[in-house]
Order: structure tokens, then sequence, then C-alpha cells
């Protein structure tokens, strides 16, 4: 009875069955707010929406949509009324743009042509766009660690040669913009989890598992956590040296002052004399 209910979404009629579609998956900002949104009930995949003509969007809670079948004045016009729903919009959107096709079953999965499916039911569809909101979101969070592991190295030559804590706090500065990544990517992109919707469609992972490994998930939130670590033990240890550097400061002034009060003592005594 569950799948009867699928197969008639109404959703699952609004791309052309036998033509090559473009998607297109874009990190809109931070985070998006989605209550309200679901036209229908759609078991356990992601937000979908009609948008266009003939179009599809796929809405992820930590910021990404996947566009399906939109040309460039329905994807403006789709982006312009959705906007007040997007926390913290980014100013430049992380994009990810390919097509799908039909095909054989068994054929199923990436291609030299884009991502091959066997239908364009709405559960194949909300795969693939969990695969490409996964990616994009990855997408940026590496670029933005990137830039901070690039600091790495001279925070750590400033360290060696005893560099101004002036210098160490704007690199700290940096540093602390991707250590803000790993507080946003928790709980929110949960790249190593089996989508919800497979437990459902189970006969879908072989699909899902095609499409995770051409497009590395794994390896690359695996090389992204391991430069977040990398990067907050850097900048505890910097941080700690500039703590100890600021105490080791007061107990030299409070040294100087015992002086000055031994040397000022002194004074008055010999001209008592």
């Amino acid at each position: 009875m569950a799948a009867a209910r699928r197969t008639a979404h109404p959703l699952d009629a609004r791309l052309p069955a036998t033509q090559s579609v473009a998607v297109r998956a874009m990190l809109l900002g931070e985070r998006l707010q989605l209550r309200g949104l679901s036209e229908s009930p759609q078991d356990l995949g992601p937000t979908v929406v009609s948008a266009g003509k003939a179009g599809l969007v796929v809405l992820f809670p930590y910021g990404a949509v996947v566009a399906f079948n939109l040309n460039k004045d329905e994807e403006r016009d789709f982006l312009k009324d959705f906007r007040p729903r997007i926390e913290r919009p980014l100013r430049k959107h992380e994009v990810e743009e390919l097509n799908i096709l039909p095909a054989a079953r068994a054929v199923e999965g990436v291609t030299p042509d884009g991502i091959a499916l066997a239908d364009y039911t709405l559960p194949r569809l909300q795969l693939v766009a969990t695969v490409l909101a996964r990616s994009v979101s990855l997408a940026y969070h590496e670029a933005r660690v990137g830039n901070a592991f690039d600091m790495i190295e001279p925070l750590a030559r400033d360290l060696e040669r005893h560099r101004g804590a002036k210098r160490l706090r704007e690199s700290l500065r940096h540093i602390g913009g991707a250590l803000l990544v790993q507080h946003q990517m928790t709980g929110r992109v949960e790249v190593q989890e089996k989508p919800d919707l497979l437990w459902e469609r189970p006969e879908l992972e072989r699909l899902f598992l095609n499409l995770e490994n051409e497009y590395e998930l794994d390896e690359r939130d695996t090389a992204l956590n391991r430069k977040l670590a990398l990067i907050g033990r850097t900048a505890e240890i910097a941080s700690n040296l500039l703590q100890n550097r600021r105490m080791l400061r007061v107990e030299w002034y409070i040294v100087i002052l015992i002086l000055f009060e031994i040397v000022w003592n002194l004074v008055e005594f010999l001209l008592r004399r």
C-alpha cells in the first residue's frame, strides 16, 4: 500500500520522464526555515516543492537546495520568493551543476553525461539531491577550512620565533572562523549518515552507494574533520601561549614594582641618615 502511494505522488509527474534534465545544487546560507513547505506527505525523504513550469526543488535545513528542471528565470524567481526563509545568506553561493538522464535500472549511477536513473520518481530524485546537497556543503566548508589551514604554518613559525602577541591574535581570529565550521556542521550536515529514505526504500541503496563513492563524501568529510582537529589543537596551543605570556608579563610587573618599592625605601632610609 505504501509503494502504491509513492507511485501516485503528485510530484512524480513534474519532470519529463524521457528527457535529460538539468540539476543545480546550491548552498544558500547557514540554515533554511522549512516549516509549512511540504506540498504533500513525503515519507522519510527531504522536503520537496514544485517550482517553475515543470520543475522541482529539494530543500535541506542546513542551507542547501537542489533544483531540477528550472531555467534561469524560474530559478531566479524561486530564490527571490524563498529568500525570507534563508538564515544568514551567503554572499556567493556554492554551486554544482549536472544532468540526470533516463537509463535502464542496471546502469544507474554516475556516467560521463551525468547521473543515469531508472526513473524520475520522487525517492530517486530525493536521493540524488541528498548527495549533491552534501557535496556542495562540503565544498563550501572545505574552502573555509582550507584558508584557515594555510594559516597553520605561518602561525607555527611565529610561535617558534616568539613573534608578537598582535600577530598571534590576528592568526587566531582567522583560525576561529574555521572552528566555527565545526560548530555549524555538527548535527546539521550528517555526511556519513545513511539517508532516512533508504530505510523505506532499501532497493535504492546501491544507487546511493554509487553516488556517495563518486562524490567521495566519506573521504572528504574525514579529511575535513582531520584538518579541523589539527586547527583546533594549534589554536589551543597558541591561545595557551598567549595566556602564559600575559601571566609572565604580569609577574614581571610585580617584580619591578617590588624592586621599585625596595629602592624607594632604601633611598628614604639613606636620606634620613
